[in-house]
This record gives C-alpha cells, sequence and structure tokens, in this order.
C-alpha cells in the first residue's frame, strides 16, 4: 500500500467508524471542555481548539486555548482556516446548480470549461461532474507539475493554466468512476467548471449561493482587517508557529477561512435542524453515493459512514497550521463542528467523531518527536531519489539548511532531524530512518507509517 502524505486535504478514514453504535446525544459543555484540555493541556496536541454543537436552531460552543502560544484565548468568533471543508462549499454549489438546473451531474466537466481545454479520456468515457465530486475521476490527489517558490505556502501561485496544462498531458490510470482516490486536483476542476458556467468568481459565488443564504458573515477567503485580528496563528504538530495559506486555482479545494460560530450555522443547515434556501442542494449531495470503503460511501463531497443502521456525514480540512471537523447526522438532526489552529499528526477527527457518537473513543495520542539542530552541511548526503516501489519515489532535496521530501504526485514536505540520521515528518505520523554508506552518504531509507516499515534504495 502506498503510504499517505497530507497536503491541505484531510479525509483521514478511520476503522474505528465501522465499530460504532447509534449515535447518542450530543455530550455536555463539561465533558466538550475536558476533552479540549487533555488534547491541549494534557497531550500537547493543541494550541487552540473551538467545538460548536448543534441540536436544535440554537448551537452552543466550548473552546479551549489561545490563537497563538501565550496569546489572546479563542473563541466561537475566533477565524481559523479550515482548509478541505471547502470542498463541501464547492460541492454544494454543484448541487445548487443542479438544482436550479443550471447543470447535470452526468455531464462531461469539458461541457463547462473554455473551449479548447484538453480533458483526459479513457476508453471512450469522459469524466462527467458527479465523477469528480466522489473523487471517482483517476485524476491524482495531486498535478505532477507544482513548483511552489514558497514550500510553506505551497498552493499560493499554482494557477489555472498550470492546471489546464497538467490535464493535457496526463494519462489516466484507470477507468473512471471504478475506484475512489481523493483528488484535490478534481475539486479544483470541479470548482473551474462551476465558476465558468456562473460567470462570476468562486468567491462571489459562494458568498451569493451559500454564504449569504445562510447569514454566514465570518466566512471568507480574504479577511477584512477586523476579521484578521481575530485570525488564529496556525502551528505545525512541534506547535510552531505557520504561515498563513493563500490559494490561486485550488482556491475551490481548500481556501476558506470561518469560525465555529459560522460553521455550526453551515451545519445546522445540513442537518436539517433549520430550514434554509438551500435545504433541496444538502439533500441532493446523499442521493447518490459511491463506495469509499466497507461501511463508508461518498456522496458529493460528503463521506457517509453506515454504522448500526444510522449514518454519520462528515468531512475535514487541513492546511499547514489547521485542521477543521464539521459532522452531521441528519436523521436525529445533531451536528459537529471542531477547528484547531495546530495540524498535529493525528488531528481532530476522533474529536468530532466521538462528539457525534460517544461510543467511539477518542484516539490515543502519538509519541512526541522533538527536533535537534544539524549542520546544515550534512543535509547533503541524504539527498536523491529513493524508490519505495517502482511507481512510489521519495526524492529527498536540500534547501536553506532544511531537508525536504517530495512522494511521487504529492506535495513537498519539510522533515526534521532527531537525532542518528533520524527525521521526521510534522504534516502527518510518518518517519524516516536513512542507512549510510562508508562515503557518509545515504544508501537507503526505510518509511515508517501506518505500522509499516517500507524500505527503498537510493537510485543511482
Amino acid at each position: 500500500m502506498k503510504p499517505v502524505f497530507a497536503a491541505f486535504a484531510g479525509l483521514l478514514l478511520t476503522s474505528q467508524l465501522a465499530m460504532a453504535q447509534a449515535p447518542a446525544a450530543l455530550p455536555d459543555a463539561a465533558a466538550v471542555a475536558q476533552i479540549l484540555a487533555d488534547r491541549i493541556d494534557r497531550d500537547g496536541q493543541g494550541v487552540g481548539m473551538a467545538v460548536g454543537l448543534v441540536d436544535g436552531a440554537t448551537p452552543s460552543f466550548v473552546t479551549h486555548g489561545s490563537l497563538d502560544t501565550g496569546g489572546a484565548p479563542v473563541d466561537e468568533h475566533t477565524l481559523f482556516e479550515i482548509g478541505s471543508v471547502t470542498k463541501i462549499f464547492t460541492d454544494l454549489l454543484l448541487a445548487d446548480m443542479v438544482v436550479r438546473g443550471e447543470m447535470k451531474l452526468d455531464d462531461p466537466v469539458a461541457d463547462y470549461l473554455p473551449a479548447g481545454t484538453v480533458v483526459p479520456e479513457r476508453n471512450g468515457q469522459q469524466i462527467t461532474l458527479f465523477d469528480l465530486a466522489t473523487h471517482s475521476s483517476g485524476l491524482p490527489r495531486m498535478p505532477s507539475n507544482m513548483a511552489p517558490a514558497d514550500p510553506f505556502n505551497p498552493f499560493a501561485d499554482y494557477s489555472a493554466e498550470q492546471l489546464y496544462a497538467f490535464l493535457g498531458i496526463y494519462t489516466l490510470p484507470r477507468d473512471i468512476g471504478t475506484q475512489f482516490e481523493y483528488s484535490n486536483l478534481g475539486l479544483a476542476l470541479l470548482g473551474e467548471a462551476i465558476v465558468t458556467k456562473s460567470g462570476m468568481d468562486y468567491a462571489s459565488l459562494v458568498r451569493t449561493r451559500i454564504l449569504e443564504p445562510l447569514g454566514m458573515a465570518d466566512t471568507a477567503m480574504t479577511l477584512t482587517p477586523e476579521q484578521t485580528a481575530r485570525f488564529a496563528t496556525g502551528h505545525d504538530g512541534d506547535l510552531t508557529a505557520t504561515p498563513h495559506w493563500d490559494f490561486d486555482a485550488f482556491a475551490p479545494a481548500g481556501a476558506y477561512r470561518s469560525s465555529a460560530a459560522d460553521m455550526a450555522k453551515f451545519v445546522s443547515a445540513a442537518s436539517g435542524a433549520v430550514s434554509t434556501p438551500l435545504d433541496a442542494a444538502f439533500a441532493l449531495m446523499l442521493d447518490r453515493t459511491r463506495p469509499v470503503e466497507p461501511s463508508t460511501n461518498i456522496g458529493l463531497g460528503w463521506l457517509i459512514t453506515d454504522h448500526d443502521g444510522k449514518q454519520t456525514v462528515w468531512h475535514d480540512g487541513i492546511t499547514g497550521g489547521f485542521w477543521a471537523f464539521i459532522g452531521v447526522n441528519r436523521a436525529s438532526k445533531v451536528g459537529a463542528v471542531v477547528l484547531a489552529n495546530t495540524s498535529t499528526t493525528s488531528g481532530i477527527n476522533d474529536i468530532g467523531l466521538h462528539l457525534l457518537d460517544q461510543s467511539l473513543a477518542l484516539v490515543a495520542q502519538p509519541k512526541r518527536h522533538v527536533a535537534v539542530d544539524i549542520d546544515p552541511a550534512s543535509l547533503d548526503n541524504y539527498v536523491g531519489d529513493y524508490a519505495l516501489s517502482p511507481d512510489f519515489v521519495l526524492t529527498v532535496t536540500a534547501q536553506n539548511g532544511s531537508l525536504f521530501v517530495q512522494a511521487t504526485n504529492q506535495p513537498k514536505n519539510q522533515v526534521f532531524f532527531e537525532g542518528d540520521h533520524n527525521f521526521f515528518y510534522k504534516v502527518v505520523d510518518a518517519q524516516l530512518s536513512f542507512t549510510m554508506g562508508p562515503d557518509g552518504k545515504a544508501t537507503s531509507v526505510v518509511l515508517h507509517q501506518n505500522g509499516q516499515d517500507i524500505p527503498g534504495p537510493r537510485q543511482q
């Protein structure tokens, strides 16, 4: 199995879901406060978190921690990056346009793109809007022509022109619609189609069709000065402050910032706890599905997990310094929002799922890896390509005194030295152990992830 590295998209599935029982009532505020305090203060796996609980028309909120280390406390109006939760906005736009008769799910995406756009096909079959929304198009998670000027803000300079150029040369590896593969690229392409059809820019379309009808005045890609003052600082798994992320062509896949108060309004609408002009669109998002794994299907963006005859509907999002979770149970019309200004290896999905169903245990937190100093000159000894399989290579590079690793068709991520030729990721729970040759240069590497130890020789 190929390793999975986090980008800004989360969607980290958990085997806990298969063991779930019927959802219980949402926990009380004191229980939620204890969960947040344990995660941040006891486990050191966060800086600030805000939770919104939806059970009826009036949401409640529990918060803990700060906007930055030692800074002002977070509250329900603190702004967080929500990463791939943005995809649910994009998929809701699609559903709304279908309800209005402006698009059809089974239409080829090429029908809605600028004239001359080349979209890969396979065996005479074209990629449809439904294929993109269900991550079943055959497109990869990320395009291979990403070369960000700033690896700490990796999506800021990737343009629509680059996206179209990649589509023009890409060969689909399998038949369309036959397999789930989470694709940030696919959602960016879906956004391009929606924008082209509407004649509006993406931010204006989201504002007029989603944010204004739902009363979400605190959700935006570009913040006002007043909102910026409430915008939390992101942190990596080592609790080190990270830059905020910006987006161009990938905006429909991960660009939005929001608060627990605003996302509670969205979850209230998605759960059916309140009626809104988007009721039909929310229902359509769950009407047709495709399989993801046993007990989990995907509708238009939403993951739908069946357990004991009940359904939990959810999505998460990750950026360089933030993690977001939204989930609902439409049968009982309850929902939960969890926002964190830290992107840790274990994340917060377990908290969100536990809030919706307390029979799901919270995940034991991983060992904390501590970075130590290394002579920057020695980093060149690790540089090279390491083949973990014939089609999966780790490319190791040194840049400005730091070591970076880029897996095949995935973004470049920094790794951190912890001694004895061992490095670790902060964006995902994965580590690298290098074996050194007589000349002091690495001859192979072992990737430690998901309980596996995957070796890879250095290619000559």
